[in-house]
């Protein structure tokens, strides 16, 4: 059998970023950026007040607070007179003469002269006329042009993941545009005679489609694109001409139901001269018998997953969420990895490594990390699918690994975290 780390090697090397697009910001948010985004213009676009307050020149400000009498031995307050208002938005010019001061808003232009901002609370607050308790020094509570970002800056750099902060700042400077890889295409397929749509009753033997829908759902958490085509006859050229419909227009391609049973020798009849496609035992469990390959004109990585949901969506979350993770240009595409120690014994398959869904908790007294498994406890339980709903986690046990006692210390992979 092939190693899950061989395997992973093979199916990683098969990630690649979509061909770049030139999306509005709005939609670009967790996408990979495909340019340096080089501003035209400062920002701020002009001096602007950082607080509310008065604009003032620094220099008629320098005797605030100081101790200053009159010839009778009285203290002299600096009081400055104000001459106007300044509003956030104002395209209104206003030039500031020594000893004046003018009411700004946070945001508002600066006037003309004006090198600084007296907080309101450095003041006794009035409309007409202040007194100036504190001095300021020239640029306080100011935003001076180009502060953040001068003409020429890289705003946004080529490999970037767009979050917040960069859809605003691409906003701040006036970009309404920029140019992305898009989320990758997926497309998943379900093959077996014994499946039906949701809206259906099931008759004898028959049973719903799930792994369509699962996952659909957990290439659209990684990421994705996705395209549900749902269920697909095993008939080599009905499945034929729905594999070559979806290479054309999908990045990756999913087919569950499509390894083990009678249908894997259909979809081989079906699939072959499209590409390499190699059907494997991997090491690993559950979900040990799985296919890869890159089909079609643009060898498009294509997957062959177990019809067990269970097995299929570990297997999704083991070797497809990575790819995908990958062109999606994140860093570190696996699953963040804690150390916790079983609340119950663990035993899994020897030879295999384990991937056993599990609930992962919080000792409150220590902090440390608990883990309860799910499904018995053991490998044997691959079929429970609500189990795996109720995980949070899944616990990594490497291939020599067997036996876990209570206590004892075990990597844990998280998942999906509930709100």
């Amino acid at each position: 059998m092939r190693s899950v780390e061989d395997q992973l090697i093979k199916v990683t090397a098969a990630a690649v970023a979509p061909r770049p697009v030139r999306v509005a910001i709005s939609e670009a948010q967790g996408l990979l950026c495909a340019e340096d985004v080089v501003t035209e213009r400062p920002l701020p676009g002009f001096d602007q007040a950082a607080i509310d307050g008065y604009a003032v020149r620094s220099v008629d400000v320098t005797a605030a607070g100081v101790d200053v009498r009159d010839e009778e031995g009285e203290l002299i307050d600096l009081t400055l007179p104000v001459v106007g208002e300044v509003v956030a938005g104002s395209r209104q010019p206003i030039r500031l003469q020594p000893r004046q001061t003018v009411r700004v808003d946070t945001g508002a232009p600066l006037p003309t002269l004006a090198d600084a901002v007296l907080p309101v609370e450095f003041t006794d607050g009035g409309r007409a006329r202040i007194k100036v308790f504190e001095p300021v020094r020239s640029g306080d509570y100011v935003r001076r042009v180009g502060d953040d970002v001068q003409p020429g800056d890289v705003a946004v750099r080529a490999g970037t993941i767009i979050g917040a902060a960069q859809v605003g700042l691409l906003a701040a400077v006036g970009q309404d545009k920029v140019l992305v890889h898009p989320r990758p295409r997926l497309s998943v397929i379900s093959i077996g005679g014994e499946l039906i749509d949701i809206d259906r009753t099931p008759g004898p033997g028959q049973v719903y489609d799930v792994n369509s829908y699962a996952l659909a759902a957990a290439a659209r958490d990684a990421g994705a694109d996705v395209n549900r085509v749902g269920i697909v006859s095993a008939d080599p050229r009905r499945l034929r001409d729905v594999v070559e419909g979806q290479l054309v227009r999908s990045e990756v391609v999913v087919i569950a139901g499509a390894v083990g049973g009678w249908a894997s020798d259909q979809v081989r009849e079906a699939l072959d001269g499209l590409g390499e496609l190699e059907v494997d035992r991997v090491a690993m469990h559950p979900g040990s018998v799985q296919g890869f390959g890159r089909l079609g004109r643009d060898e498009v990585p294509t997957f062959l997953l177990p019809a067990n949901p269970v097995s299929a969506l570990v297997v999704f979350e083991v070797m497809v969420r990575p790819l995908i993770r990958i062109a999606l240009g994140r860093r570190q595409p696996m699953r963040r990895i804690v150390n916790a120690r079983t609340i119950t014994p663990i035993t899994s398959m020897p030879g295999r490594k384990g991937y056993l869904r599990a609930q992962l908790l919080r000792d409150e007294a220590t902090g440390d990390y608990l883990v309860q498994p799910l499904g018995n406890g053991n490998s044997g339980s691959s079929h429970l699918l609500a189990t795996l709903a109720e995980a949070n986690s899944l616990i990594v046990v490497e291939p020599d690994d067997t036996d876990f006692r209570t206590g004892d210390e075990v990597q844990v992979a998280f998942l999906a975290q509930r709100g």
